[in-house]
């Protein structure tokens, strides 16, 4: 079966630091896309930072020198290191796969993934 499931979230002060996980099963890590999305009350969801099928590493502007997407292929997992968080950070984090290796232009947008996890709350504030 696969699956993704976060975990990782929580309440941190502003200037703080998480570390959120994606734990795949029924797939490798490895091979395939892996995004991370966001989502704050009210809001659409976004993207953070995603692994591209075509082995590029995207980051949302926001996300850009404060947050680290990695992954351990021994675990089949994908981390994604948050410092520095702002209170604008406040949402419910997604992890997403994306299989479709056959796609020439993947993006790190919501439409690319098809299989997502529950979502893992972060919450900053003081």
């Amino acid at each position: 079966q696969t699956q993704v499931v976060e975990s990782g979230g929580g309440l941190v002060r502003p200037g703080g630091s998480l570390r959120l996980s994606c734990a795949a099963s029924g797939f490798e890590v490895e091979y395939y896309g892996i995004g991370w999305f966001r989502q704050a009350p009210g809001k659409e969801r976004e993207a953070v930072s995603c692994f591209l099928t075509d082995g590029g590493t995207h980051y949302a502007d926001s996300a850009k020198g404060r947050f680290t997407i990695s992954r351990d292929n021994a675990k089949n997992t994908v981390y994604l290191q948050m410092d520095n968080l702002r209170h604008e950070d406040t949402a419910v984090y997604y992890c997403a796969a994306d299989l479709d290796v056959t796609n020439i232009q993947p993006l790190c947008r919501p439409s690319g993934f098809s299989h997502w996890g529950q979502g893992t709350q972060v919450t900053v504030s003081s």
